[in-house]
């Protein structure tokens, strides 16, 4: 027993320092910004508004909310990194206990086995170091699975009831939980050990699911967010990858230098254990029924997402933890092999490819955080976004205004995590366009596609001896994030009193 509670132990650490540390050190993802912001006002005004258009639930924001007031933020300036990501952090933490506290129906082996790979996975940490709902929603999906099964095996009306406030909440955290939910229940239906469950127990668990939504969402407000949401699936043209798109990114992504990404031993084991589950003979002790209803909600998670036009790579977290819980049983499949040749063989094999997991979570999250050649970092944000920030707070502090000098943003693109790198900044305004009524700011940032615009208002507009001199504010374009890109200008003013500031000193971002 101490045996066991040192290992469990050692790889809780490990997981827990490859996702708490360091959690400032990425920038941004325009994803996490928005709901950053939207939690800014609920810490400000103590009143959350769902849109059903976007956004998703609450059960994030609200968790975000205690985490932040307890780190002593009190308004949106005041936030950090930090305090948005420790709360998917912890939930990814959490999610690496899951199947240590369901051991007793999982099989001790398979348990542990899990765990790690939950540890080490990139996936899995990657996003338990990103401000969005996903690994809050696969947390509570991984306890969804754990109360049905115990209602399955004979447990009382409790773990229905249970089961339902999981569902949702997990609804209230990410409309798309309906997709896991559905293939719970199909799963469920197709494992029953006995006669499907009785709707006395079942109707009570839909009531607390209805009512968690209603509550937390508001019932049409949560109806139109399915409409939404399967619009999005099917007839948004952003995001739309082959059906493939998630086994490919799984199995092997090209990175630099005839390196490669690839959590394929998931996958591998994940095949072992869904074998074992269908020959009695290969896994001694395996409770069949649970790998089974695993197989079944694993299958079609897999299947459903990849159907859907629709993908972005954290969306395959829900199907992935499923893989990781079947790859568990697959060692322990291996480790009951009759050759003790064959299975020191496997677990040499396993050993080396759970090292190269844990390499690419440490380079995926610590190394190459923001990088294109981490296959995680979507659309991200990159390191530039630094200077234009450390640029507006070096221009703030030669200016007489100091953080209440005028900047204007120019842009028709999202210009999101921008927002955020800018909120301490009381005078910022946003514009799509120029028109008559705007008065250039001692600084603007704008996208290429309006410096002729902006040439025209800046130098053609004015009468002679009325056009203030501007100058660009770095020696090259920003690129906000793959595809967009940035530009500033500062009143020549301005830009002498930075410059008396800093000694005239070249940065790499001088103009």
């Amino acid at each position: 027993m101490k045996l066991r509670a040192l290992l469990c132990a050692s790889f809780l650490l490990l997981a827990a320092g490859l996702r708490i540390p360091r959690l400032a050190e990425r920038p941004m993802h325009a994803d996490e910004a928005v709901l950053a912001d939207k939690l800014g006002t609920l810490v400000e005004t103590g009143v959350w508004r769902y849109d059903p258009r976007d956004h998703h639930g609450p059960v994030l924001p609200y968790l975000s909310a205690v985490a932040v007031r307890l780190a002593g933020a009190h308004s949106y300036t005041g936030f950090t990194e930090t305090m948005l990501r420790i709360v998917p952090a912890l939930s990814g933490l959490l999610l690496v206990l899951v199947p240590l506290l369901s051991a007793r129906w999982l099989g001790w082996t398979q348990a542990v086995a899990a765990s790690i790979l939950t540890s080490v996975s990139p996936a899995m940490v990657y996003y338990s170091r990103y401000y969005i709902p996903e690994m809050v929603l696969t947390c509570l999906t991984a306890g969804l699975i754990v109360a049905w099964y115990r209602y399955q095996c004979g447990g009382s009306i409790g773990w229905v009831l249970c089961a339902g406030l999981l569902s949702g909440l997990m609804f209230a955290s990410k409309e798309t939980a309906v997709i896991a939910i559905g293939c719970m229940m199909l799963a469920a239906g197709l494992t029953a050990r006995r006669k499907l469950p009785s709707w006395r127990h079942v109707l009570p668990g839909l009531a607390v699911a209805v009512v968690v939504i209603a509550g937390l969402m508001g019932g049409p407000a949560a109806f139109q967010a399915l409409g939404t949401n399967l619009h999005r699936a099917v007839q948004d043209q952003r995001h739309v990858h082959p059906w493939y798109y998630y086994l490919r990114l799984l199995l092997f992504s090209p990175g630099s230098g005839g390196s490669f990404w690839s959590e394929g031993l998931i996958l591998a084991l994940a095949a072992v254990g869904i074998t074992a589950a269908f020959f009695k003979g290969w896994l001694a002790g395996l409770d069949r029924g649970l790998v089974r209803l695993l197989v079944v909600y694993t299958l079609s998670m897999t299947a459903a997402y990849s159907v859907i036009p629709y993908k972005t790579p954290w969306c395959l977290l829900g199907f992935l933890y499923g893989m990781i819980l079947l790859a568990g049983v697959g060692v322990a499949a291996l480790a009951q092999m009759r050759s003790r040749a064959v299975r020191v063989a496997a677990s040499a094999v396993v050993a080396v490819c759970a090292a190269h997991l844990l390499y690419q979570a440490v380079l995926a999250s610590l190394v190459y955080p923001s990088d294109p050649r981490n296959p995680y970092a979507y659309a991200h944000t990159t390191k530039d976004v630094y200077a234009i920030r450390d640029r507006l707070e070096g221009l703030a502090a030669a200016d007489p205004q100091g953080k209440q000098m005028r900047i204007q943003v120019l842009s028709r693109e999202n210009v999101w995590p921008l927002p955020w790198y800018l909120r301490s900044f009381s005078h910022v305004e946003w514009w799509r366009g120029i028109d008559e009524q705007m008065r250039p700011a001692s600084v603007i940032i704008a996208s290429p596609d309006m410096e002729a615009v902006l040439a025209h208002k800046l130098y053609e507009v004015p009468p002679p001896g009325e056009r203030p001199l501007y100058v660009s504010m770095f020696r090259r374009a920003i690129e906000l994030r793959p595809g967009v890109e940035l530009t500033g200008y500062v009143k020549q003013n301005v830009w002498d009193a930075y410059l008396r500031t800093k000694g005239d000193r070249e940065d790499g971002f001088n103009r």
